[in-house]
């Protein structure tokens, strides 16, 4: 039954959707989605990075009154900024941005958090911000791939990460099927894409290289947390 309050999930509810979601296509569990939650229980996250215009394509054709949450850090490449404008007029999105407070991101650029401590500066800057919205929300939406990290090839479709059930519809795609579909669909790449960077965060911390490996550059960090 749909509801619009925050719902609790058992086991055995998880291990269901994962039975009823794993043999779908991409388009097919995104669709079915909104029969068993209610758009105001789904959130949606995206980075404008890389390729993020794959997992946006395919919600823009299914329902393109979903918001889009987008954390904006304070610190992205202005190519960033560019593209998430760029996609949000060409798939006609719902964009919301949220940020951190302003005293505490202002700490984190004259500190350089981000030289010194890493992970303290993402959870200033990406964790808390979403934090604050995250609990009236029953199922958070990702694009993450388990190809891309150790990580992330230990994750079913659907699973609980605290107190919110994790959506990870593109998780069994691989790095070819992507391609393609970019392909054939003709979706815009990053604009830093092309200069060899691979994967997207912020300014600082971001360096060209294959998949994940420019992320957080000669650091053992991986993930910014929001994930984890």
């Amino acid at each position: 039954m749909l509801t619009t309050e925050k719902r609790v999930f058992t086991n055995k509810q998880i291990e269901d959707l994962n039975k009823k979601y794993k043999p779908l296509t991409i388009h097919q569990r995104i669709a079915a989605l909104y029969t068993d939650f209610d758009e105001l229980e789904i959130m949606l996250t995206s980075s404008f990075a890389a390729t993020s215009a794959f997992l946006l394509h395919l919600f823009s054709e299914v329902n393109k009154n979903q918001r889009v949450y987008f954390i904006d850090t304070g610190f992205h490449f202005p190519e960033t900024l560019d593209y998430k404008e760029r996609l949000t007029e060409l798939y006609g999105l719902n964009v919301a941005s949220i940020s951190a407070v302003s005293e505490d991101h202002a700490f984190t650029v004259k500190d350089e958090t981000y030289k010194k401590n890493p992970e303290f500066c993402c959870s200033i800057n990406k964790v808390k911000p979403l934090d604050i919205i995250k609990n009236k929300y029953s199922v958070w939406v990702s694009g993450l791939m388990e190809w891309q990290s150790d990580h992330r090839s230990t994750l079913d479709i659907f699973e609980m990460r605290g107190e919110i059930l994790k959506f990870y519809p593109l998780l069994d795609i691989t790095k070819e099927n992507r391609d393609d579909f970019i392909k054939e669909h003709q979706l815009p790449f990053h604009p830093l894409v092309a200069k060899g960077y691979n994967s997207i965060g912020c300014k600082h911390c971001t360096v060209p290289g294959e998949d994940r490996s420019g992320r957080w550059n000669n650091s053992p960090k991986t993930e910014c947390g929001l994930h984890l």
